[in-house]
């Protein structure tokens, strides 16, 4: 059973959420700050965290700041704001998700699910995949570049996964989203954009020349070494 730690000042919201969760069969805990919510994330070590972006005393940001210091714990951010700078700022700081207020309950449930199958995965863990000096364990979900470890989120990882597994083929980001993220997302396709960016910050040498992940304008995304 899942366990899911909802982050979030309005707390009527939050009980009305955490009830409409555990009804769905999850384990929820709740805070009401950020700061709250950091103490409860390390006594109950949660499956998922749900955070909301505007909060006292510790917000949004610098929670998933602090969070990603230790974890890379699957986290869905929540926003009243629909500004592109804030999505982007989620995803620079390891944000799996985003959700504008107001949404349905049905929405996040539907999103928390999606997001916790990425972290627990539906890969083979009985290969590993290998480009130079980028290797991936399938079975321990670890990075290496030249021996170091990267640190990459759920989403990331699966995102790298798939393209490895397609080596000098393009791939669509329709395609990349059905794969990746899943159908419910099929009109959010920015997603793969965003995502791609930051996959290369972190397993490219030279972002702007990249080695590994190569944009097919118009058509797609291809993976190939090019060393």
């Amino acid at each position: 059973m899942s366990s899911i730690l909802l982050i979030d000042d309005d707390v009527n919201l939050s009980n009305l959420l955490a009830e409409y969760l555990r009804d769905q069969g999850y384990v929820v805990h709740t805070a009401k700050d950020g700061q709250k919510g950091l103490h409860t994330f390390f006594e109950q070590k949660p499956d998922l965290i749900v955070l909301d972006v505007t909060m006292p005393i510790k917000d949004g940001w610098e929670t998933l700041k602090r969070i990603r210091e230790m974890s890379q714990t699957p986290v869905i951010m929540l926003t009243a704001r629909s500004d592109e700078s804030d999505v982007l700022r989620g995803f620079s700081l390891g944000a799996d998700d985003y959700i504008h207020k107001p949404f349905s309950f049905a929405q996040l449930g539907a999103r928390a699910h999606a997001v916790l199958s990425r972290s627990v995965g539906n890969v083979s863990t009985a290969e590993q995949l290998e480009a130079g000096e980028l290797k991936v364990d399938l079975a321990t979900r670890r990075v290496t570049r030249s021996g170091e470890l990267v640190q990459l989120t759920p989403t990331e990882f699966k995102l790298l996964v798939t393209l490895m597994r397609h080596p000098s083929e393009v791939i669509s980001a329709e395609d990349l989203v059905r794969e990746v993220w899943g159908p419910q997302y099929a009109n959010e396709i920015g997603f793969v954009r965003r995502y791609i960016w930051h996959l290369r910050q972190k397993v490219e040498v030279d972002s702007e020349n990249p080695k590994f992940i190569h944009n097919e304008r118009g058509f797609g995304y291809r993976f190939e070494f090019m060393g």
